[in-house]
């Protein structure tokens, strides 16, 4: 069993407005906010790159910390 099939997570969609440094990015939130996120082990794995101005699905950590993009739309 996977931490995602036991848990309702909450995914949000975004647009990528800066790539900072080790795999870190700036999203502008479809909310309104601004959020640092992470690539997720699956998307370094395959090797899917992320550039300024894609549109991301994100799950938001429950804490308020930073989010992991899990797919490029």
């Amino acid at each position: 069993m996977n931490k995602l099939d036991n848990e309702k997570v909450s995914t949000a969609k975004g647009v990528v407005l800066e790539a900072l440094p080790s795999t870190l990015f700036k999203l502008s939130m479809e909310d309104g906010g601004e959020v640092l996120a992470y690539l997720s082990g699956k998307m370094r794995m395959h090797r899917i790159k992320v550039l300024i101005g894609d549109k991301v699905e994100v799950i938001l950590d429950p804490y308020g910390g930073k989010g992991r993009i899990v797919k490029r739309l």
